[in-house]
């Protein structure tokens, strides 16, 4: 295939993934990193606990105290069969100096292997494509029961070099930022029947992905700048369980029609006659801390991707070390997303806090 042929069929490959993601460049960056909010049905906006709030909602990293990492590592669109992966890193902890968690991450999409043609057809080689971000994170407590945390974001999406004859590649460099607030009560009491909800429910919200638009040549497509709200409630928690039920809803802030796409900040007022949103609920298991089962619901409109499945997940906790798994199982048939699977680990070095 020829060099157009190649950044068409990457950009297809990416579309069919994300729904409407695709009115966007690098729709990488909405893809749930960990396992556990994924088997969750990918809600983790109030569940924000451990050092992947980083991609959930960084307010969340300002409840932590602890010195964490977290690995993650999926195939991507087993059904087409193709050498695509997706790789996540991060690492944070909190520092007393600045009464704050500060974490960094990297995610890498591996867009696989390509034959590199001239005009006539004639093999010139091959190349590999891929997309990166590099983030650096800062959460802090605002209040008693209110944590807030941004992000800052460099972006890198490597499509294709420079065809034969000309000096611009198919690559693109942005950047972006994240906000994220997390509100967990410690007193919430209801006016009717005396119930306190404290300690139980948490309120999320985070804006993802804001910034410029992504440049490839004489074509700039904006970033998947995405609102997120989060609810999650913990319904039983006991010595020996502990169950929570999470639900997300997000939007994204992209506006484009036949005569372009809006810029930053009029897409986030534009956005709003977008049609639809996305719908993730779960919930989550554990029995004595040790063992974890987890299940969850993904939906959107027919008009925004159709993309509707039901996720599988699990995970073990041993010592300092969790490891986690889940799997798609997509409600349509042969769909590029169905039979994923996710498998990721969490390594909590202990608490840094004074």
């Amino acid at each position: 295939m020829g060099r157009g042929s190649v950044v068409v069929a990457l950009l297809a490959s990416t579309t069919l993934a994300w729904g409407q993601a695709g009115a966007s460049a690098v729709p990488f960056l909405l893809i749930s990193p960990d396992a556990r909010a994924s088997g969750m049905g990918e809600s983790g906006t109030a569940i924000a606990d451990n050092i992947n709030a980083i991609y959930w909602n960084p307010g969340g990293l300002g409840f932590l105290t602890n010195r964490q990492i977290a690995l993650s590592f999926s195939r991507w669109l087993p059904q087409f069969n193709a050498d695509l992966f997706y790789s996540y890193i991060t690492a944070g902890q909190y520092f007393p100096q600045v009464d704050g968690t500060v974490a960094v991450n990297f995610i890498l999409m591996n867009l696989g292997e390509f034959v590199r043609t001239d005009q006539l057809g004639n093999v010139l080689g091959t190349f590999r494509s891929n997309e990166f971000s590099l983030g650096l994170s800062y959460g802090a407590l605002i209040a008693d029961d209110l944590g807030a945390g941004i992000q800052l974001r460099f972006i890198r999406s490597n499509l294709a070099p420079a065809a034969a004859g000309e000096s611009v590649a198919g690559v693109g460099t942005s950047g972006s930022f994240d906000l994220g607030l997390l509100w967990k009560p410690s007193r919430l009491p209801l006016p009717i029947g005396g119930l306190d909800l404290g300690n139980r429910i948490a309120l999320g919200l985070n804006l993802q992905n804001i910034g410029p638009k992504m440049t490839y040549r004489n074509e700039a497509d904006p970033l998947p700048t995405n609102l997120r709200v989060g609810l999650g409630l913990q319904v039983v928690r006991d010595e020996f369980n502990d169950l929570k039920l999470a639900l997300d809803i997000a939007k994204l802030m992209v506006r484009r029609d036949s005569l372009g796409s809006d810029a930053l900040p009029l897409s986030l007022i534009t956005a709003w006659r977008n049609p639809g949103v996305e719908l993730a609920m779960g919930m989550e298991y554990w029995y004595q801390q040790t063992v974890a089962l987890r299940l969850g619901y993904f939906t959107e409109p027919s008009r925004l991707g159709n993309r509707r499945f039901i996720t599988f997940g699990a995970g073990i906790r041993y010592d300092m070390f969790t490891l986690d798994f889940n799997y798609i199982n997509t409600i349509e048939e042969n769909h590029p997303l169905a039979g994923t699977m996710r498998f990721s680990l969490l390594v909590d070095l202990g608490s840094t806090a004074e």
